[in-house]
């Protein structure tokens, strides 16, 4: 059952953009802790279930580079993190710091597959931008910089991954955010 942090008439106002390029440099850093964690388990699980001699020879002969269980682990445990916490409060934490906030037009929470819809949208969109930047050099920054700006610009307060998921980020107000 989705959560109500306001009434549906109570409308506020779409996050700036500066707001949300700080929140997602906030939440990156730390996707980047929860993703070093994610792989340490990771390597200890494959570690302990190959061997540890074999998973020893294995890395040393680059065998384990490139690893799509890996990457689908990290993948998955990623939107798990976002998800979670755009489903329950709408805040990651770095956009609790900054005040900002995911939810439906109405005012209610999102929904998981609203959170994947998000999710997935930008993903693809960073996985298109880095493909291009391997393949392309630096000249692919002259087209994934604009992409990417694009992917999380508000134009006319939604950015792309809002309209995809049919949800909208908010700035709270003060008030607000102690009652929810």
């Amino acid at each position: 059952m989705p959560r109500r942090f306001h009434d549906a008439e109570e409308l506020f106002p779409p996050a700036t953009v500066l707001k949300r390029a700080l929140a997602i440099i906030y939440d990156g850093l730390i996707s980047i802790a929860v993703l070093l964690v994610a792989t340490w388990i990771y390597t200890m699980i494959a570690g302990w279930l190959t061997g540890w001699d074999k998973y020893e020879q294995m890395a040393e002969a680059g065998e384990l580079s490139g690893d799509p269980g890996l990457t689908f682990v990290l993948f998955l445990v990623l939107y798990l993190f976002f998800a979670y916490f755009w489903t329950r409060i709408g805040q990651t934490l770095g956009m609790q710091v900054w005040r900002i906030r995911i939810e439906n037009l109405d005012g209610t929470s999102v929904s998981w597959t609203q959170a994947l819809l998000r999710y997935g949208t930008a993903g693809a969109a960073i996985f298109v931008a880095l493909l291009a930047g391997y393949y392309l050099g630096p000249v692919s920054l002259f087209l994934t910089v604009p992409v990417v700006i694009a992917l999380f610009y508000p134009i006319n307060g939604l950015s792309v991954t809002d309209r995809v998921s049919g949800s909208v980020v908010v700035q709270v107000p003060r008030e607000a955010r102690k009652k929810s």
